[in-house]
Order: C-alpha cells, then structure tokens, then sequence
C-alpha cells in the first residue's frame, strides 16, 4: 500500500516545486502534474506529485495526517 500526503504548491519550477507539507517544506517532482498552479493542493508519494487535489479534501486529510501526528508525539 502506498501512502500520499497532501501538499500545497508554493513555488514551481519547470520539473519541480517546492511545496508546504504541515509547515515542513521540500522540493517534489511534478511531471506527473505539469498544470498544477501555485497555491494549488497535490498528493504527494515518493518526492513526486502524483495527482492534484481540491483544497477541501486536502485539508480534511491535513487534519487527520495532524491528529496522528499528535497521537505519536503525546504517547
């Protein structure tokens, strides 16, 4: 099973993007999504963007990635 985690678009190069991941911020592949726009979400596998996704659900799936987060780090 493959895990991808939401990300945020801050910068984007021609091949690459440097993304915000809960505050963390990192350069990821993009040429599987080459239209995606600052400010827009992606999921993010392996330091590639894999696919967009609507800020809505990328959000919603912050929140959870943060409450496990939470969980790890109190117990």
């Amino acid at each position: 099973m493959c895990v991808g985690v939401p990300a945020k678009i801050i910068e984007k190069q021609e091949f690459s993007a440097v993304v915000d991941v809960m505050g963390s911020k990192m350069t990821v592949g993009i040429i599987f999504v080459p239209e995606v726009e600052v400010g827009e979400y992606v999921i993010v596998h392996a330091g590639q963007a894999m696919s967009t996704i609507d800020e809505e659900n990328a959000l919603l799936s912050l929140e959870e990635w943060r409450k496990l987060v939470d969980a790890r780090t109190s117990g």
